[in-house]
């Protein structure tokens, strides 16, 4: 079968990875470098900082490698370490602060329209302060619940849950916005 030959050949190009196999290495990287610059670039408007990001956080992946239970998705595992480097980048550069803020809404978050790019959509998620990105990014994109995203960053659960109901709202004031200057109506 196709799937399992796949699998066994992952598995075999991690164990030369590991073994430091140069080519192995390289491999994982060219399979994942543009999906992970991708994440990198979710945290940080800066693609040259995304770019030292990913590249510090695959040095991370191959030191790591050896850790790596082939439980679950390899991408997802390379993902995590991804996402965990940008936040370390961020607490480092910027010292995030997180506001203990407990009110929140739950509020319904329609699908952004479509008439959206992704580069349009990029620039608004880039436009939030750096918290709310930060949280939206864990949340929305990443698909962590508030619990995890708490213990991830060293904060209240109610404190993930308000950064977030933030994020949103700040989103639909800016999608409206864009809405009424790509209509003329602004």
């Amino acid at each position: 079968m196709k799937v399992i030959t796949l699998h066994q050949e992952e598995k075999e190009i991690i164990e030369m990875a590991v073994a430091n196999n140069r080519q192995a290495q390289q491999i994982i990287y060219k399979q994942f470098s543009s999906k992970m610059l991708g994440v990198c670039r979710q945290y940080t408007k800066d693609l040259h900082q995304a770019e030292d990001i990913m590249i510090t956080a695959f040095m991370k992946v191959f030191t790591n490698l050896k850790n790596f239970e082939h439980k679950g998705s390899f991408e997802g595992w390379i993902r995590r370490i991804m996402v965990n480097e940008c936040i370390s980048f961020i607490r480092v550069q910027k010292k995030v602060i997180f506001l203990d803020d407990e009110y929140f809404e739950e509020e319904s978050f329609s699908a952004i329209d479509s008439q959206f790019s992704v580069e349009e959509i990029q620039f608004l998620i880039d436009n939030l302060p750096d918290g709310y990105k930060m949280i939206f990014n864990l949340y929305c994109i990443e698909g962590f619940k508030h619990q995890e995203i708490a213990k991830m960053l060293g904060i209240d659960e109610g404190t993930s849950k308000s950064q977030l109901s933030h994020a949103r709202k700040m989103l639909q004031r800016q999608i409206a916005k864009l809405k009424n200057y790509e209509n003329g109506t602004e």
